[in-house]
């Protein structure tokens, strides 16, 4: 099956399970379409209005439109799911970390501690493990104090089956095993995913100025790019990103005409490249919708995620907070991978 058909077989709504997923700070619903695709109901909280709303249109949960603050009181759920807001330790952010009104770490710590769900997963950038990866050990105590296991992760979502290179943070909490899905050593390319488009011209296209041309030939001299960056139908396609979507930058996607224009990506070629299915709709208006793209989890990892949560939690063998603590006495290896 190619991968057009399989992320649209796949990636749909069919509940079959009784626990309720709890999606905070949901966006569009990318996470949310792979749980329930997976089988799980979902009930998401994204406080921008647009992705709101296209999560609403597409998936079978409730999204509710408001800000989050402690104290909330949440609706019952056995797994909660999330991408705290990542600006406060992303390369583009000030790097404020823990002074910062978005982060969102302490509202995820929160619900964890108010639902005491078996298992809880979130997604963030990799700079947790670095530069700020004082931080990152100050979420991992606070959440191991609420009697949780915690296995992180580094995943690319190109080893998934999703045609980009896009690595980020995967932290799941449980009480008894959790195996991370196994790569696929296949690498899905840009021409798989959108060789049928890529090098024609729909009426809503928009094509680079001829000062557009010298502005990224400038930009790519400056940042001694090798290759233009062109998406190209051999190789998967970069990390995509809001700014590199819907901003008009030096790196903004791309793809080349055999005339030899270039033509900014549509918003249908830059969902299938995070492997949205093509059924799946978005609102609002241009920025708004390449805002949702780009800051999406890709649904086609988000569903292989989902089902080896599945498993964790399906398993019979799980640990009291107080034998958890116990075991981490023993192994004393906290925070060594990295």
């Amino acid at each position: 099956m190619n991968y057009i058909d399989h992320i649209n077989t796949i990636l749909k709504p069919q509940i079959t399970e009784k626990e309720v997923v709890l999606d905070l700070f949901a966006g569009c619903g990318g996470l949310s379409l792979g749980f329930e695709a997976a089988g799980y109901k979902t009930i998401g909280f994204e406080m921008e209005i647009a992705a709101s709303e296209t999560y609403k249109k597409n998936l079978v949960g409730e999204c509710h439109a408001i800000k989050l603050d402690l104290s909330f009181e949440y609706p019952k759920a056995d797994i909660i799911i999330g991408g705290p807001p990542c600006q406060p330790f992303s390369v583009g952010g000030n790097q404020k970390g823990i002074e910062d009104a978005r982060d969102g770490f302490p509202l995820f710590i929160d619900a964890v501690q108010k639902l005491k769900p078996k298992v809880f997963m979130f997604e963030n950038v990799r700079g947790l493990l670095y530069s700020n990866k004082w931080y990152f050990e100050i979420v991992i105590k606070e959440l191991q104090k609420l009697g949780y296991f915690i296995d992180y992760k580094l995943l690319n979502a190109v080893n998934f089956g999703v045609p980009q290179n896009r690595e980020r943070l995967f932290v799941i909490g449980h009480r008894s095993r959790f195996d991370f899905p196994k790569h696929n050593p296949n690498k899905v390319t840009v021409g798989e995913a959108i060789g049928d488009t890529m090098h024609t011209t729909p009426p809503e296209s928009k094509f680079f100025t001829a000062s557009m041309d010298t502005y990224v030939a400038k930009y790519e001299k400056a940042s001694s790019c090798v290759n233009p960056r062109d998406l190209y139908p051999t190789k998967p396609a970069r990390t995509l990103t809001c700014r590199n979507l819907a901003g008009a930058t030096g790196d903004m996607q791309r793809v080349r005409l055999e005339d030899g224009r270039r033509r900014r990506l549509l918003h249908n070629e830059a969902a299938r490249l995070q492997s949205f299915p093509d059924w799946f709709e978005f609102v609002g208006n241009e920025t708004q919708r390449f805002n949702q793209i780009g800051n999406a989890v890709p649904p086609l990892l988000a569903y292989q995620i989902a089902l080896a949560l599945k498993e964790c939690y399906q398993r019979e063998d799980q640990f009291s907070p107080e034998e958890i603590l116990e075991k981490k006495i023993q192994a004393n290896n906290m925070l060594t991978l990295f």
